[in-house]
């Protein structure tokens, strides 16, 4: 994945194909992974205790701290670390879960056609029609505050998308002549969902995953923005903009600073996903 990330297609003048660093997209996974050993292991970069007073209160950014301290006395840089945590893993648990749920659905809808086709695209098409951002608000408000909450009400209006995508690819795939031809030799149907419609499902559902990782960050961060997240005093993200928004002319620092690090996020996810639109185009 790495070398197909780091090169990527250029026409060349006597009309072939040259292969050039794709140094965005290289620089999009480097972050992403750097971003996720934060996630995984944030005490390895945390330099103190982000619940505890470790200063003046409002200590603008400096060598000791570099985002500075809240209006308690807390690290400001290791709460934005363990803030990352409760951003980053809460959304690749919804990436995963609705790439999974997505791709199944997708593959009964496309593989079985006819009514059951018509059943699955009818639901799905519910789901689309309602904005996921203001389903996910109301059913995080029904069922409480909390992390786990959130990702709860995100992922249940969250796999249509990957659902669409891999029903229209499946229906692609089934016209192709390979497809035909290994139907045609008495290929097994579960040969035929694994070994020929899934690899060419996979390729977009990545593409649409890639992307959908700065959409999961904002909706989460907006989530938390408004409340709906793990209470006072986890320091997520976005609850640290909200909480400190009545600063912004005085201490600028305690809004500012978590809102660079969900822009990073939201900035490296997508250059990472325009490097694998391009490693991945025509294949």
């Amino acid at each position: 994945m790495l070398r197909a990330l780091g090169r990527r297609p250029e026409a060349s003048s006597n009309g072939g194909s040259v292969r050039r660093i794709d140094v965005p997209g290289i620089i999009g996974l480097f972050g992403l992974l750097l971003i996720t050993a934060t996630a995984a292991f944030p005490q390895l970069f945390m330099p103190y205790d982000p619940q505890l007073r470790v200063g003046p209160a409002l200590l603008p950014p400096s060598i000791m701290h570099p985002f500075g301290t809240d209006e308690i006395g807390r690290d400001l840089f290791s709460r934005v670390i363990l803030g990352i945590r409760f951003t980053w893993l809460p959304g690749m648990a919804i990436i995963g879960a609705s790439f999974l749920v997505g791709t199944a659905i997708g593959l009964v809808s496309g593989f079985a056609g006819g009514w059951l086709d018509a059943v699955l695209r009818r639901v799905t098409d519910v789901f689309l029609m309602v904005p996921s951002m203001l389903f996910a608000i109301a059913f995080a408000a029904v069922l409480g505050p909390g992390v786990e909450n959130s990702v709860i009400a995100i992922a249940v209006c969250w796999w249509p998308w990957y659902a669409l995508i891999a029903r229209d690819e499946v229906r692609r795939i089934l016209a192709s002549p390979h497809y035909l031809g290994a139907r045609v030799s008495g290929a097994s149907r579960s040969r035929l969902v694994f070994r020929y419609a899934l690899p060419g499902v996979v390729p977009a559902l990545i593409v649409a995953a890639g992307v959908d990782v700065s959409n999961v960050v904002m909706t989460l961060s907006l989530m938390s923005f408004l409340g709906l997240g793990q209470p006072d005093p986890a320091p997520e993200l976005g609850a640290l903009v909200s909480r400190s928004l009545d600063s912004l002319t005085m201490f600028w620092w305690l809004p500012i600073l978590p809102s660079v690090a969900i822009f990073l996020i939201c900035f490296l996810a997508n250059l990472f996903a325009d490097g694998v639109r391009h490693a991945l185009r025509g294949r």
